[in-house]
Parts: C-alpha cells; sequence; structure tokens
C-alpha cells in the first residue's frame, strides 16, 4: 500500500504526483506534527512532540534523537504507546497508510528526523527551524 503526503514521502511510500512528493526532512517531519512547515509551529510540535514519548515512558530514546551521539532505535509498538490512538488515527487517515506500514516506516525513520532537526542537541528556537527549512533542498 501506498500514502500521500510529507509523512509517506519520508517513510518513503509517497504515491506518484501525491501532495508533498516532494521537500526536505525538516517539511516531512512537519507533516508528522500535523502544523505545515513554518518555522514556529514545527518548532512547538517537536517540542510537544519529545513531551508527549516522555509522558509515555519513552523520553529516553526520544531524548537520544535530540542529543549528540547515536540514536536509540523504537519500536513500532513504543511508537503506538508514545503517540497514542489519537493521534495514529489522524496520521493515517492524513497519509492514507495502514496502522501497520505507519508504525513500521516511524519506527525506521523518526529517530533520523528529529536528529537532523535538532544539530545542536536540542530542539530549535522558532527563528532557528525556520533558517533549517528554508536551507533544506528540494529533492528532484
Amino acid at each position: 500500500m501506498q500514502g500521500k503526503g510529507r509523512l509517506a514521502d519520508l517513510l518513503g511510500t509517497n504515491k506518484a504526483g501525491a501532495p508533498g512528493a516532494s521537500g526536505g526532512s525538516g517539511n516531512i517531519l512537519g507533516g508528522l506534527l500535523g502544523a505545515g512547515a513554518a518555522g514556529g509551529v514545527l518548532s512547538s510540535g517537536l517540542s510537544d512532540l519529545l513531551k508527549q514519548f516522555q509522558q509515555n515512558g519513552q523520553g529516553d530514546k526520544a531524548e537520544t534523537w535530540v542529543a549528540r551521539g547515536a540514536n536509540k532505535p523504537v519500536s513500532a509498538a513504543e511508537l503506538e504507546q508514545a503517540l497514542g490512538e489519537e493521534r495514529i488515527a489522524w496520521l493515517t487517515r492524513e497519509t492514507g497508510m495502514s496502522r501497520d506500514e505507519l508504525l513500521a516506516g516511524l519506527s525506521r525513520k523518526l529517530p533520523s528526523a528529529v536528529d537532523k532537526l535538532t544539530p545542536d542537541g536540542r530542539v530549535p528556537t522558532a527563528q532557528q527551524t525556520g533558517r533549517m527549512l528554508r536551507q533544506q533542498p528540494a529533492r528532484a
């Protein structure tokens, strides 16, 4: 099954010509956060996402994605626990992906996507995020 949108693009399942079929990792993660690509919204969404992981027992893993050094992997089951039913349902609707496909793809890609958005070992400010997004090269 293939999905649509920026998150499906991140996970490598985007249908050809679907909305969001191009863009850098910052724009793609904006799709995951349900917030669009504006710096302030993405920065806030990233902070909220990390808080959600902390509140649901996966904070130690999410912290490694932000910190410098190796990223701890996260399983589909751990993502399911951390994200919660409502966010997963929203993501499956937005991407057109199955629940299993979504969680498997996120478990592979989310750690590195967060890592790329936090190159200084911390969640960037809205202004820094906006600069990063403008510097992302478009994919062909």
